[in-house]
C-alpha cells in the first residue's frame, strides 16, 4: 500500500515525455500575515504538463518556420512587409465596422475596400474588437463581431479556422451573449471544424452556476467532434482544463462519470482527481487514489511527488517528507528545486521555520541551488513568524547569490519591515525596487499603506499616495485604498 503516512519501497519508473515546469507567486495581497500562493507550487507544474496542448492554439503555431525564415532577410523583409500590410487592411475593415448604422451598411462598404479576409486579418480585426468593448457598448460590439465574421465566410476562398471562432467566442462571452456561442459551436460541428479543450475552456469560463458548467461537460463528453489531443482521451482534456478554473468539485463529478463509463485512469488523471481531493479537504480519499493507483500498476511520478509533497509540508510531518525524499532518489527520480521549494512553503505554512532551513541546506547540499523563487518563499516564512533579522539576512545572501529579487519578494520584505515597526527601511526598500527596475505593483503600495496608517505614519503614507499620482500608478485602483481621499 502506497500511503501517505508510508512511502513503501516501489520501483518508480521515470516517463519519457518531457515536462514543461513553471512556477509563480499568486500576485495576491497579505492575506492576514502572509501571501496565499503556496499551491501554485503544485497547480503550475500540472496545468503544463503538456505545453503542446490545444490550450492556447493562438499564436502557439509556426515556429521553426520563423526561424527559417528569420536567417533569410529577404524572406524576413517579405514576411514584415505582409505584416504591416495586413495591419493596414485590418485598421481600415475596424474603422468601416464602426461607422456601421442607419444609412451606411459595413457589408457593402467592405465589398468596396478590396480587403481579402484571411486568418491574420480576421484575427487582428477580431482582437481590435475585443479590446474595444465597454460596458455600453457590449450590444454593439457583439454585433459588429457577427457581421464582420458572416461577411468573411461568404468571401471566396476563405473559411473560418477554429481560431477564429475561438476569438468572436470570445468576443460573445465578453458582451454576454451566451447563446451566441453555443450556436457558434453547433456551427463548428456542422462544418467540420473540430471543438477543442480551448473551446471547452471558453465556454466553461463563462458558466457560472455549476449546473450549467455541468451540462456543457457533459456535452462535450458526448461530442464526437470534440479533438482532444494529446490527451489520452476527452475525460483527461477536461480534468485538465477544470484544473486550470480550478473548479475541484467539477473535476470529482467529471471522474466519477468517469468511472461510471468504466474508463481507465492514467497517471494525469490520479494526479489531478488527488490534487482536487486535497484541495477540498478531503485526505482520506486521497490516500485511497493513492493506494489504488499503485494498485493499478502506476508509480508517482514527477508531479505525483510534488503534490506529496505539498500535503506533508502542510501537515507538518518533515520526517516523512525527508523519507520521501531519500523514496525518489532510489527510485531514480532526484528531487528539483520545484520538490525542495514546495515542501518548504508548506512546512512554512505549518509555523516550522526550522524544518524549512533544515531542508533549504539539503538542496544546496545536494546541487539544488536555490531561485528566487525558493529565496522569496524561506523570506515570507520568516516575515510571517516575525523573524524579520533573519528574513533580512536570507534576503541579503540572496543579492550576494546573484540571485535577482522580483516584486513578491519585496513585498514581502516591505511588510516584514512594518510589522517590525521599521518605517523608515520600509519606504526606503519601495525606493530601492524601483530604482533596480522592479515595479511595484497595487499589492506592494496598498500593503505599505495600510501599514503606514494603521501606525499613523500618515505623512508617509501621503508620499506614498503622492509617488503613485506622479508616476500615473494604478490611478484606477487608487479608490479601492481605505483612507483615501479624493
Amino acid at each position: 500500500m502506497f500511503s501517505l503516512a508510508l512511502v513503501g519501497p516501489r520501483i518508480v519508473h521515470k516517463f519519457s515525455y518531457c515536462l514543461a515546469i513553471s512556477r509563480k507567486l499568486c500576485d495576491q495581497p497579505f492575506d492576514g500575515d502572509r501571501v496565499e500562493s503556496g499551491f501554485d507550487f503544485v497547480e503550475e507544474p500540472l496545468r503544463r504538463m503538456w505545453n503542446q496542448s490545444d490550450f492556447d492554439a493562438i499564436g502557439n503555431r509556426g515556429h521553426n518556420s520563423h526561424e527559417d525564415e528569420s536567417n533569410n532577410p529577404k524572406h524576413f523583409s517579405l514576411r514584415q512587409g505582409f505584416l504591416e500590410s495586413v495591419k493596414i487592411d485590418a485598421e481600415r475593415v475596424y474603422e468601416v465596422l464602426r461607422q456601421d448604422g442607419p444609412g451606411i451598411d459595413a457589408r457593402l462598404v467592405l465589398n468596396e475596400l478590396d480587403v481579402r479576409p484571411s486568418g491574420l486579418l480576421v484575427r487582428q480585426v477580431l482582437f481590435c474588437i475585443l479590446k474595444n468593448i465597454s460596458c455600453e457598448s457590449k450590444t454593439r460590439y457583439a454585433k459588429l463581431a457577427h457581421k464582420f465574421f458572416v461577411w468573411c465566410s461568404q468571401q471566396q476562398n476563405y473559411q473560418h479556422t477554429a481560431d477564429s471562432y475561438h476569438l468572436i467566442m470570445k468576443i460573445f462571452a465578453e458582451c454576454e451573449e451566451f447563446k451566441a456561442m453555443w450556436r457558434l459551436v453547433d456551427e463548428m460541428n456542422e462544418k467540420g471544424i473540430p471543438t477543442t479543450a480551448r473551446t471547452f475552456h471558453i465556454l466553461i469560463c463563462t458558466c457560472g452556476e455549476l449546473g450549467f458548467a455541468k451540462k456543457v461537460v457533459d456535452r462535450f463528453l458526448k461530442s464526437t467532434m470534440f479533438h482532444y489531443r494529446p490527451f489520452r482521451h476527452s475525460y483527461n482534456a477536461i480534468l485538465h482544463c477544470l484544473l486550470n478554473l480550478k473548479q475541484y468539485k467539477l473535476i470529482e463529478w467529471v471522474h466519477q462519470q468517469m468511472l461510471l463509463e468504466g474508463l481507465p485512469s492514467d497517471i494525469l488523471t490520479y494526479n489531478i482527481v488527488m490534487y482536487a481531493k486535497y484541495r477540498l479537504g478531503k485526505l482520506d480519499q486521497f490516500n485511497i487514489l493513492l493506494d489504488e493507483m499503485g494498485k493499478n500498476g502506476f508509480s508517482p511520478d514527477f508531479h505525483t511527488y510534488n503534490i506529496l509533497l505539498h500535503v506533508l509540508g502542510k501537515g507538518d510531518k518533515p520526517l516523512a517528507a525527508l523519507n520521501l525524499l531519500n523514496h525518489m532518489r532510489e527510485t531514480g527520480i532526484e528531487p528539483t528545486v520545484l520538490h525542495f521549494t514546495t515542501l518548504i512553503d508548506g512546512l512554512s505554512r505549518a509555523g516550522n521555520m526550522d524544518a524549512c532551513k533544515y531542508f533549504f541546506d539539503e538542496m544546496i547540499k545536494n546541487g539544488c541551488m536555490p531561485d528566487v523563487v525558493a529565496y522569496t518563499v524561506m523570506i515570507t516564512g520568516y516575515v510571517v513568524a516575525g523573524e524579520i533579522e533573519k528574513a533580512q539576512e536570507m534576503f541579503h545572501e540572496m543579492i550576494s547569490k546573484q540571485q535577482i529579487p522580483n516584486v513578491f519578494t519585496y513585498n514581502s520584505m516591505i511588510h516584514g519591515l512594518c510589522m517590525a515597526g521599521k518605517f523608515d527601511e520600509a519606504c526606503s526598500m519601495l525606493v530601492e525596487m524601483e530604482a533596480k527596475g522592479c515595479n511595484p505593483n497595487f499589492v506592494v503600495y496598498s500593503s505599505l499603506l495600510s501599514s503606514l496608517r494603521k501606525a499613523k505614519k500618515l505623512a508617509q503614507a501621503h508620499e506614498v499616495m503622492k509617488q503613485m499620482m506622479e508616476k500615473g500608478k494604478y490611478a484606477h485602483l487608487l479608490s479601492r485604498l481605505k483612507g483615501h481621499k479624493r
